[in-house]
């Protein structure tokens, strides 16, 4: 991870610059997949939500957060990682400590078109569990569920 990077839970202060992460990443990530909520919609769900619900994380550059993350039990709701800052080690910063703190269990969605978070979550460790057509997601895109399992990580590191 580069230097200087800092992990830490995010504090209603930082809602609009997370905010602003999550949805520019989000764009940049998949420019195809169209969106049901407004901006506006996102920065009430990082601050009421993301922020006000769940176990949220920021990783931070001299003040700067460079990206987000949502935990609930057993899920990574959101992980976010500035376009700019991609590749440096942060995704996988955070996904550790997700992984930490989890019960030894993660899951977690993302849409088949975002092969670059795929790579990403199957280098980490995660196996895809279910593939869907998006029906049951807003945005109706299909989407991949993935499970990272503790024990299987121990096997395959013998």
């Amino acid at each position: 991870m580069s230097t200087g990077v800092e992990l830490r839970r995010a504090t209603d202060a930082d809602a609009a610059e997370a905010a602003d992460v999550f949805i520019t990443s989000r764009r940049t990530a998949l420019p195809t997949v169209v969106f049901p909520h407004t901006d506006d919609d996102v920065r009430r769900y990082v601050r009421n939500i993301f922020i006000g619900r769940t176990e949220a994380w920021v990783a931070t550059d001299g003040g700067r957060i460079l990206a987000v993350m949502s935990l609930t039990p057993g899920w990574v709701q959101q992980l976010y990682v500035a376009t700019e800052w991609q590749g440096r080690g942060i995704g996988r910063a955070l996904l550790d400590l997700a992984k930490e703190r989890s019960a030894g269990e993660l899951q977690l969605w993302a849409f088949q078109v975002n092969e670059t978070a795929r790579r990403f979550y199957e280098r980490n460790g995660f196996v895809v569990a279910e593939l869907t057509d998006g029906s049951g997601n807003e945005e109706k895109e299909p989407d991949v569920r993935y499970i990272w399992r503790a024990a299987d990580q121990l096997q395959a590191d013998s």
